[in-house]
């Protein structure tokens, strides 16, 4: 993992200025506009270190003070709005994080981790938002601000798998795939672009390939939990089920406050059958990101289904099919649940969606007609 500049700060340094951000965020709270004058006396660069500090913690909350007072003391810092733009992005408002980052941008036409930035920013609108058409042009305009960045440098690892990521939530899974591989063959030991190729393989049903990239991932970065649980993942689909406890459980301890590497630990539990680790797990993980992961209320609610816990599961498939609209599969299992429930009127609307989504979905066909 990068480290963080810190600016020259000593220990002593760092301490003062955590302890000054803790009373900060505090404040924030309270009264957000504190007065400029009761900062005055703290430099930008002290504030830009300290959120650099929070910031490669996961401690975006605390990153975002820091970064705004830096803003506030020196309104021209690029290097404090960039991290200001980040750290509102890492909180979800991404209206103010496109207004900063466009801010920045235009600032300084040539700041490449700006551009970047922005469209991430972009990116993560679209993805974090349930109403895709009031964010419908995020990713044309995620596109456009890459091809700006790409004039100003075209042999960025970052860049090309920046632009797969948005043709792969487009759908274009070809295109994504090329863009991948460029960004790959620029950096072939990054474990995030190994990571998102190994991705789009499965996705586009090319497993061997998915599972040759994942494997390639974890050994680029070994610390790497993300990349290691969805190894894991791609080894209990594949039939290996004693390595994929092995790689899911290191996983979980390399990061047990990834949401992602707990929730797979979770699925490995529903689908080998050991419901304790699964029920344990899942709800651990949707505790840590509730909105971030359909899948995981999508397999709570199949674990609840077998437990005849009809009115629980109904919720979580109803949230999993709230977070994915496009998962047919979810739909359906919706369907069952409220089927199980009574509700046929329900079930066949849940039935009707995912056979819009699948139409040759037989199970969606006979739960229609069992509801009729």
């Amino acid at each position: 993992m990068k480290r963080v500049s810190l600016l020259g700060l000593r220990p002593a340094g760092y301490l003062a200025l955590a302890a000054l951000g803790l009373g900060m965020l505090a404040e924030a709270q309270t009264t957000p506009a504190a007065p400029a004058q009761t900062r005055n006396n703290i430099s930008a660069s002290s504030y830009i270190a300290l959120g650099n500090l929070y910031y490669s913690k996961g401690q975006y909350d605390s990153a975002y003070v820091a970064f705004r007072a830096a803003s506030e003391n020196d309104p021209r810092s690029t290097e404090a709005l960039l991290g200001l733009g980040r750290s509102q992005t890492r909180l979800r408002l991404y209206a103010p994080a496109i207004e900063t980052l466009r801010r920045l941008v235009g600032m300084d036409a040539r700041n490449f981790s700006a551009h970047l930035a922005l469209s991430q920013s972009y990116v993560a609108q679209y993805v974090g938002t349930t109403d895709r058409a009031a964010v419908a042009g995020n990713l044309d305009e995620a596109l456009k601000v890459l091809g700006e960045a790409e004039v100003l440098q075209n042999d960025s690892a970052v860049l090309w798998n920046e632009r797969s990521i948005i043709y792969k939530l487009k759908g274009d899974y070809a295109r994504a795939i090329e863009m991948s591989r460029r960004a790959s063959t620029i950096d072939p030991n990054d474990s995030v672009i190994l990571y998102n190729l190994g991705d789009l393989y499965q996705a586009s049903g090319n497993s061997a390939m998915a599972l040759e990239s994942l494997q390639k991932a974890v050994i680029a970065d070994p610390t790497d939990a993300q990349a290691r649980a969805y190894y894991g993942k791609l080894l209990l689909l594949s039939g290996n089920p004693n390595a994929a406890r092995l790689e899911l459980a290191q996983a979980e301890r390399l990061a047990p406050n990834n949401a992602y590497a707990v929730g797979q630990y979770g699925v490995y539990g529903y689908l080998t059958k050991d419901n304790t680790l699964a029920r344990i797990k899942l709800t651990q993980a949707l505790k840590l990101d509730p909105l971030r992961y359909p899948e995981f209320y999508y397999y709570l609610g199949r674990l609840e289904m077998d437990s005849g816990l009809v009115k629980e599961a109904k919720a979580d498939f109803t949230k999993a099919a709230a977070l994915a609209s496009t998962n047919s599969e979810y739909f359906y299992w919706l369907g069952r649940a409220q089927e199980a429930s009574g509700d046929k009127g329900a079930a066949r609307l849940a039935y009707g969606q995912a056979l819009s989504l699948n139409p040759n979905m037989k199970v969606a066909q006979d739960g229609l007609s069992r509801v009729k």
